[in-house]
């Protein structure tokens, strides 16, 4: 029997390519805790974001690679996940109990921001994430409804901090727990901001990899000062191909640039309207405008998604498309969106604020 050497069960595993990174798993240093004991294999493979739709076929993948190395009977992987922080603008104050804060935000509102945002919250979660959602509309919030909790309201221990209630696996807050649906929110900007960021601070998130900020639209005082202040690892651009909607999905992505947050990908909603009868495909909004945008600004295309009456009538119903057809086409562009987006960020710097001890400077007398 031939001896199997580690170097040669290395090469072997470098055959197998990470479906989401392109990159293979050894020379990215993911390959842990490499054993061999005579005929029998055994490893571990570390990814950096939520994959768990996919991890069968990649642990499938790398036990076949391992078997093809002469000497191999019998090979086992087992494949994991590790979320860490990453870095946010300088300056900016982290979040107790969120590793990673992703921003989905569009230049006007009416382009389904909302939509795309709880539907990315739902994916990262059903990939095995833990995920919360911040509803950051403060003159519109929607979350409470498309997550099926508008009749839940906050609970407080303390009498100054709010648990998150929990929508479909993930944590939500929402200024729409606390006023009346019918009431309209006739705040100036300063009130509105301090009011949002009460909310993103005095939320006891419960150990979340990533939280989901539901960013106003526009880039008026609100939005401004929320991606100044709150420590974001990377933004999300949602638009639709249409010219006006990309010009001031443009004015959003350069705003989120100009303070220092990283551009994720830009999402293009509504990209094509499919006869549901005849089958007929009709570019409504126009054609490929998203993917021009990301061209143009040299920031990732993270796909498209249809103008389709499921979308809208399940997250109107409380079950957005992710938890309404979990297997289903759309579902699955979500899904890979999801995943496109956590690969990005696990791309980023990490942070080591945590890793400095706290100084304390005081005066003896």
């Amino acid at each position: 029997m031939a001896t199997v050497t580690e170097a040669a069960l290395l090469e072997a595993l470098k055959t197998v390519v990470d479906p989401n990174t392109g990159r293979d798993l050894v020379s990215t240093k993911q390959i842990r805790n490499l054993r061999i004991a005579g005929g029998e294999v055994a490893f571990d493979a570390e990814l950096g974001y939520p994959a768990k739709s996919q991890v069968a076929g990649l642990t499938a993948a790398l036990e076949a690679a391992a078997r093809s190395v002469p000497g191999v009977e019998r090979a086992q992987a087992a494949v994991s996940t590790k979320i860490v922080a990453h870095a946010v603008q300088r300056g900016v104050q982290l979040l107790p109990g969120v590793k990673n804060v992703i921003a989905v935000a569009s230049g006007k509102g009416g382009v389904g921001k909302s939509t795309t945002s709880v539907n990315l919250a739902l994916a990262l979660a059903a990939e095995g994430a833990s995920v919360g959602i911040l509803d950051a509309d403060i003159y519109g919030p929607s979350q409470p409804t498309m997550l099926g909790v508008a009749d839940g309201q906050p609970a407080s221990v303390d009498g100054k901090t709010m648990d998150p209630l929990i929508g479909h696996g993930i944590q939500v807050m929402s200024i729409g727990f606390l006023v009346d649906p019918d009431q309209a929110m006739i705040w100036r900007g300063p009130m509105a901001t301090q009011a949002l960021e009460q909310l993103l601070r005095q939320t006891n998130w419960k150990d979340l990899d990533y939280l989901v900020v539901d960013m106003p639209p526009g880039t008026g005082d609100i939005a401004l000062t929320l991606a100044q202040r709150v420590p974001v690892t990377g933004a999300v651009i949602v638009t639709t191909p249409q010219d006006i909607a990309l010009l001031d999905a443009k004015k959003g992505l350069t705003m989120f640039e100009k303070v220092g947050v990283p551009i994720l990908g830009i999402v293009e909603n509504m990209a094509v309207y499919c006869c549901p009868n005849c089958g007929h495909t009709e570019h409504i909004f126009g054609a490929e405008g998203g993917k021009r945008m990301a061209a143009q600004y040299g920031v990732d295309y993270l796909g498209a998604l249809p103008l389709a009456m499921s979308i809208r009538e399940q997250a109107d119903g409380g079950r957005p498309t992710v938890v309404a057809e979990p297997d289903g086409e759309l579902a699955g562009l979500y899904k890979q969106m999801a995943r496109h987006v956590a690969v990005r960020v696990a791309q980023k710097a990490k942070d080591f604020s945590a890793k400095f001890p706290t100084i304390t400077v005081s005066k003896n007398t």
